[in-house]
């Protein structure tokens, strides 16, 4: 193997190929995948990681917390699976929310890459499942064992043979075995296109010297760009709609020395709901927020994060003690990020973002025809507006999931969509005004009887503006006509409609 010292543009033109690789095998994926989860709302995310499990690069389309949360997954993969016992032709896979991604409906899939006998990397895929078991997805579901089936650390593929009991066991265990099983197969085949791909390079490159490079500039930039931030510690509070009460975010972001610690002693204890975060997703979103606020420029990796750290008190709703519930986290989870941002606001105004709406869902499913369903509709809402321009109507921040087009819904479903439009005038007021939510309502055309639950936030709490900005306008759900709890599941009949209502963003700036 020829080795040379990386100038800066033979480092530029391996790390180009790197990413192309990872976005190929994320086209293959969306192509083999079975689910509008991936096709249509690109839930997933393709991750290369070193021998070590940490990341080198990631698809263009990933998911911000699942960037943060996959390598971590495939270092928890090693601590059960030394890499000297792995072999050629391994698959492992989990859904455990404490070594995924911080809820069981997200399966990852890791396979290590040989060269020359011995593992130096991981192909990495994590993905929203069409369905897992257990009660369907809402906030209401009280712990774990109502969320669905748990997938502990285990081989899917043993030296390229198929662990048939587990295929078997998960088939029997979800509601469309057919979608859930065809999407795991499908992110083997985009590890496997990952492997083909990255193979003919590594007689070209070394690797390892590659990622210690690239890890190496990324941390001395992001170490830059936070010693740019005056040292001190600032603090950031926001509120989520809670159940029988509200439940408060609170966050202490400590600023020394090119490193930046950040804390949610403070925030409410875990709760009997769906909607507790485990540290492996605080950590993802919280250096997302970091990253995208000070140093957006650099790429993704292990060197990115390297100066960021994270802590929450055992029983908080940031580090909940199993078996607590967290299929809603992203609920909780997406608000640390204006809280992160609010607490930075007063030392970086101009790069400050009042409070949003993430994305809202809605799952049905049931029997339609003699064929079993299951579909998933997310809904996004208004983004906060800053000192340079308005809110973004409709965006997922910061997640960045697309909205599924009508007609697919409909597809997937027996059901017809009403209506799909702009909730004008949902923005807060403000110098700059908050981004608009989205109203969106279904009638149910089955002949059987559907299920239906929703994720949604916002409904109580309104996105708060910053600088003298107003708030947004709240969200809200009704049944036919009536306002229900989101935090229930209902069961539809023929003709019944429900609308869903998403928040709008808080403005920014005091009008005069």
């Amino acid at each position: 193997m020829r080795k040379k010292a990386l100038d800066p543009i033979s480092l530029e033109i391996q790390w180009k190929r790197l990413v192309s690789m990872v976005d190929e095998a994320s086209a293959a994926f969306v192509r083999a995948s079975f689910s509008v989860l991936v096709r249509e709302a690109n839930d997933f995310a393709v991750v290369l990681t070193d021998a070590r499990g940490r990341s080198l690069a990631q698809s263009v389309l990933s998911i911000p917390s699942f960037i943060g949360t996959l390598p971590a997954t495939v270092k928890h993969f090693l601590k059960a699976f030394p890499r000297e016992s792995l072999r050629p032709g391994d698959v492992l896979i989990t859904n455990d929310p404490w070594m995924g991604t911080g809820h069981i409906h997200d399966v990852n899939v890791a396979m290590p890459i040989f060269h020359r006998a011995r593992v130096v990397a991981f192909a990495a895929v994590v993905s929203h499942m069409p369905d897992i078991g257990g009660r369907i997805r809402n906030a209401g579901i009280r712990d774990i064992f109502e969320e669905g089936l748990q997938i502990p650390r285990l081989k899917l593929i043993e030296a390229g043979r198929p662990n048939q009991a587990l295929l078997d066991m998960i088939g029997r265990n979800v509601r469309v075995p057919e979608q859930t099983l065809g999407d795991i197969w499908a992110q083997v085949g985009a590890c496997r296109m990952l492997e083909e791909r990255l193979l003919p390079l590594l007689r070209e490159i070394d690797l390892a010297a590659l990622g210690t490079e690239i890890r190496g500039r990324s941390e001395a930039a992001m170490r830059k760009s936070i010693r740019a931030v005056p040292d001190g510690v600032y603090h950031g509070c926001t509120r989520h709609d809670g159940f029988e009460e509200p439940i408060v975010i609170k966050c202490a972001v400590t600023v020394k020395g090119g490193r930046i610690a950040i804390d949610y002693a403070g925030s409410s204890p875990q709760v009997p709901r769906a909607v507790n975060v485990v540290p492996i997703y605080t950590f993802a979103y919280s250096a997302f927020a970091v990253k995208a606020l000070l140093c957006p420029e650099v790429p993704n990796n292990e060197g990115s994060f390297l100066p960021i750290t994270t802590s929450a008190p055992p029983g908080s709703i940031f580090n909940p003690r199993y078996p607590a519930a967290s299929g809603g986290r992203g609920m909780i989870g997406h608000m640390m990020v204006p809280a992160i941002f609010m607490a930075l606001a007063e030392v970086l105004p101009e790069r400050a973002l009042a409070e949003g709406t993430s994305n809202s869902s809605i799952t049905v499913t049931g029997e339609h025809g003699g064929r079993p369903y299951a579909a998933v509709n997310f809904m996004n809402g208004g983004q906060g507006a800053t000192r340079r321009r308005d809110g973004f109507t409709m965006l997922s921040f910061p997640s960045n999931l697309s909205n599924t087009p009508i007609e697919v819904f409909e597809q997937m479903a027996p059901l017809r969509v009403i209506e799909r439009a702009i909730r004008r005038g949902s923005g807060g007021e403000g110098v700059h005004r908050g981004g608009d939510g989205l109203r969106f309502e279904i009638e149910v055309a089955a002949d059987s009887p559907m299920m239906a639950s929703m994720i949604m936030t916002r409904f109580r709490t309104a996105p708060q503006g910053i600088f003298g900005g107003e708030p947004g306008r709240v969200g809200g759900l009704w049944l036919n006509g009536r306002p229900i709890d989101p935090a229930e599941h209902w069961v539809l009949k023929r003709g019944d409609r429900v609308r869903m209502e998403t928040a709008g963003g808080g403005g920014c700036g005091k009008r005069a």
